[in-house]
């Protein structure tokens, strides 16, 4: 199933668009939600010969630790202080990082769910960068996130199907997650590609991969 949550009209437009394809799943060829990803990659080039795709692979990424000289770097920009050196350089690899976000027209993450929610490596990404004037800023009018007129497109990938056994409302930490945090950041053009039941069997999986790849590849036509 696919779904577009807040559709905006002023996405960020370049001459050579450039792409950010961050894989939250370890599973390299066998994974579904890498598969669809693929298929929207495979589209999007097409459409855009010229275009750049820069690939995060959490699992092979180094990602800053976010204790020690991180946190300590974090409250001081809060606190108005000057950070020191290890504070600084700290801060500069938090900030390289996060600069890959910035330097995106779309965001394209393919993200597994994981006992209900994300990969802890994808969320040791998201937890490294989401700082104040690194993906968002806050004032008087409250969070402001920085990343606006960007898109997102999401595979979220599931062994099983969100239903009456397994109640979206109760057990979805992994879509509604990952739709917070891009608002939090400021991206609210977003659209979601489901894979799901991937362990119920292999015609099913084969089935619903099959789906995907088809909504994938529409889309990624026409982005």
């Amino acid at each position: 199933m696919s779904q577009t949550i807040d559709v905006r009209q002023d996405a960020t437009t370049t001459a050579t668009p450039r792409l950010l394809h961050v894989e939250a799943s370890p599973r390299g060829q066998r994974s579904a939600s890498l598969q669809v990803a693929h298929a929207f990659l495979d589209a999007w080039k097409a459409r855009h010969p010229s275009g750049s795709i820069d690939v995060l692979n959490v699992w092979t990424t180094e990602l800053p630790a976010f204790d020690g000289d991180a946190i300590d770097a974090k409250y001081a920009g809060l606190e108005g202080r000057d950070r020191s050196a290890a504070q600084v350089t700290a801060w500069q690899e938090i900030s390289t990082l996060a600069d890959r976000f910035h330097k995106a027209d779309i965001v394209l993450l393919s993200v597994p769910m994981w006992n209900f929610g994300i990969p802890y490596r994808l969320k040791h990404l998201i937890d490294a960068i989401s700082q104040k004037d690194v993906l968002f800023t806050f004032d008087e009018r409250g969070l402001n996130g920085m990343l606006g007129g960007r898109r997102a497109v999401v595979v979220d990938s599931r062994g099983v199907g969100l239903g009456p056994d397994f109640p979206r409302e109760e057990l979805d930490y992994q879509q509604r997650y990952m739709t917070a945090w891009l608002r939090m950041i400021g991206i609210t053009d977003i659209t979601h590609i489901e894979v799901e039941k991937t362990l119920m069997g292999a015609e099913l999986d084969h089935a619903a991969r099959a789906e995907a790849c088809a909504q994938a590849a529409q889309l990624g036509a026409t982005l």
